[in-house]
């Protein structure tokens, strides 16, 4: 059972370990990416999506923080304003 953050084998492992094309394993890892479940991550490999309340929370810290720093807050004092939130 595969949870959010494994990491998948490469698609020629996949592909010879199911004796099927990797062409094959490359559409299917295409498409899961293209529905979300699964994240490509360039030469580090691909692996399965966090569920959707991570991957919400994960946008709201980007954008939360490409907001403090257009806004000139060093990072500690943003960090300081979204702990006292939390303690809300």
């Amino acid at each position: 059972r595969l949870r959010p953050g494994d990491r998948l084998p490469t698609v020629r492992r996949l592909a010879g370990d199911l004796g099927i094309a990797p062409n094959t394993v490359a559409r299917a890892y295409r498409e899961l990416e293209a529905d979300g479940l699964l994240e490509g991550r360039g030469r580090a490999g691909t692996f399965v999506a966090d569920d959707d309340a991570d991957h919400a929370a994960k946008a709201a810290a980007r954008a939360y923080a490409d907001t403090t720093r257009s806004l000139g807050l060093d990072p500690a004092r943003a960090l300081t304003l979204v702990r006292r939130a939390l303690e809300t």
